[in-house]
């Protein structure tokens, strides 16, 4: 079976506004999703102080 990666969603992560795709352990939460990665997901409180 042959992969379609280029069909799968994508999001614009809102610490480092870099694209990011779909992944299977987001299958349940896709909606909630905001981030890209852990390490972004950390960083969040930061990227509010800075844009305020």
């Amino acid at each position: 079976m042959a992969h379609h990666k280029e069909k799968l969603p994508s999001k614009i992560c809102m610490v480092c506004n870099k694209p990011f795709t779909w992944r299977k352990k987001w299958q349940q939460n896709w909606r909630d999703v905001k981030y890209c990665s852990k390490r972004c997901q950390r960083n969040r409180s930061s990227v509010a102080h800075s844009q305020s």
